[in-house]
């Protein structure tokens, strides 16, 4: 954990109008129920729901997600499986490849210590010299435990993965003769159809990726071996995988805070409400005519898919923001309506990517009772940022 620095210390049980600028703030009340809403989605849908921690990287949320029934955490690099395991989070896959001989033998490492407290690593593979180094490490560590393995197959993202096809079985076989490893399924994620604007989009392209997950499930299991698990899925096509009959497993992760890109996506009538749970809080420090400035620039917030939205205003008195740079963002009036904020407005902007915005800072803000009129509760510690 984070060391907490002593103003953020002082600040549990301060009105929210109170909290410094430029701050990442968590709306708990949002988030739990958007929590809430996907435990729900995943009992209607008989479907496991393992959130990737790649989102919040906190070991406490991935606790408190597992308290309300995910089966464990997601994560994407082998530091954010340590920081969460130092966490207490003792059931992690690592959905990505590792190769080098320093990581494999800290992945060896952290495969004993989680199958010591009773539970389990996973990794995500792709080539043959990838499960032979994988084994290698397995035997150098000298460990008794095991380790999970899924085949990564490309289902549409274009990334990591094998095609469906003789490959995908020629690597799970490769798994499950040696002693360390157990064949575990497939890793089956299309991360390009999370951020199709069009129901349609999305829906057709994950009708794509099921397709392909389903022809590779049957390719293994005609070649004897059993197919325990296909893992995959996130926020904005869960709701096709969870009704395809061929994902077992979810893992969703922007649904606990939402962003400014998961806004502009058509929502599906089957999707559950998720609403938007992270903000970064700004203040209005300078003021012309023509615009004024915030003090939240691009190290508050995270500007890959696109610049922050300022929160809670009509259409018609709507703000723009702009490119102020590090430290600063400008605002200009874009509704009809709209007026320029005055100097020292306190303002709540909603981050384009909400991954990248918390990999930014060291703490999260939670407020209790809502953005106006709330209190901070709790801060939440970012363990795997970095």
């Amino acid at each position: 954990m984070k060391p907490l620095p002593e103003h953020l210390r002082a600040s549990i049980g301060l009105r929210v109008d109170l909290i410094e600028t430029p701050a990442p703030v968590v709306d708990l009340d949002a988030m739990e129920r958007n929590i809430q809403r996907m435990a729900e989605f995943a009992r209607k849908h008989g479907v496991r729901w393992r959130p990737h921690a790649k989102l919040h990287k906190s070991a406490d949320i991935a606790l408190q997600l597992q308290q309300a029934g995910a089966c464990g955490a997601c994560v994407q690099t082998l530091a954010e499986a340590e920081a969460l395991a130092a966490g207490g989070v003792h059931d992690i896959f690592l959905t990505n490849e590792l190769l080098a001989a320093s990581k494999l033998l800290r992945a060896a490492s952290l495969a004993a210590q989680l199958a010591a407290r009773g539970g389990r690593l996973a990794l995500a593979v792709d080539s043959a010299e990838g499960v032979a180094r994988l084994a290698e490490a397995m035997q150098v560590a000298g460990s008794s435990a095991g380790i999970d393995v899924f085949v990564e197959i490309d289902v549409g993202q274009g990334r990591c993965g094998l095609p469906p096809g003789p490959e995908a079985v020629a690597l799970a076989q490769a798994i499950t003769v040696q002693p360390r490893l157990r064949f575990a399924g497939l890793q089956a994620y299309h991360g390009r159809a999370q951020h199709l604007r069009s129901c349609a989009e999305r829906r057709a392209a994950i009708a794509g990726a099921t397709a392909l997950a389903a022809q590779a499930h049957s390719l293994i299991e005609a070649a004897g071996l059993g197919l325990p698990l296909v893992t995959g899925s996130g926020t904005g096509t869960l709701v096709h995988e969870a009704a395809s009959g061929v994902y077992g497993e979810l893992q969703p992760g922007s649904f606990l805070f939402m962003d400014a890109d998961y806004a502009r996506n058509e929502r599906e009538p089957a999707q559950p409400a998720f609403e938007q749970a992270l903000f970064i809080k700004t203040q209005v420090i300078s003021a012309r005519e023509t615009h004024v400035v915030c003090d939240a620039g691009h190290k508050s917030h995270a500007i890959d898919s696109g610049l922050p939205q300022v929160w809670g205003l009509a259409p018609e008195r709507a703000l723009g923001f702009a490119n102020g740079g590090d430290e600063h963002g400008i605002l200009t009036v874009r509704g009809s309506k709209a007026r320029l904020p005055a100097l020292g407005r306190m303002l709540w902007l909603v981050p384009g990517h909400c991954d990248p915005t918390v990999n930014l800072h060291d703490h999260l803000i939670g407020v209790r009772g809502g953005l106006a009129h709330g209190t901070v509760e709790r801060i939440i510690s970012v363990d795997a940022r970095g």
